[in-house]
């Protein structure tokens, strides 16, 4: 259970990281909110990649592929959470 939550850390600093690197401009945050960005998008890509592709558990838990689902989901959440920042309540 424990490797299980360093890896999911780990996958999200490295999937916040690129995504912040991939996306233009400046973004003001932490590397906690990294870290959070990248675990998001981590779920966000897989339900993404169920949905398209179905369920395929027989590789095992870490796979290239879902590497890449984290980090295309990461850019999504990252551009979420910067349009919804920008917003501002009058």
């Amino acid at each position: 259970m424990l490797g299980l939550i360093i890896t999911l850390l780990i996958v999200g600093l490295i999937a916040g990281a690129v995504a912040r690197l991939l996306v233009p401009g400046r973004q003001h945050m932490s590397i906690p909110t990294t870290i959070a960005i990248g675990v998001v998008g981590s779920f966000v890509g897989g339900f993404l990649g169920y949905l398209i592709f179905g369920k395929d558990s027989t590789d095992g838990f870490f796979q290239p592929s879902g590497l890449i689902g984290s980090i295309i989901g990461a850019i999504i959440v990252l551009l979420l959470w910067i349009n919804l920042g920008n917003r501002r309540t009058v």
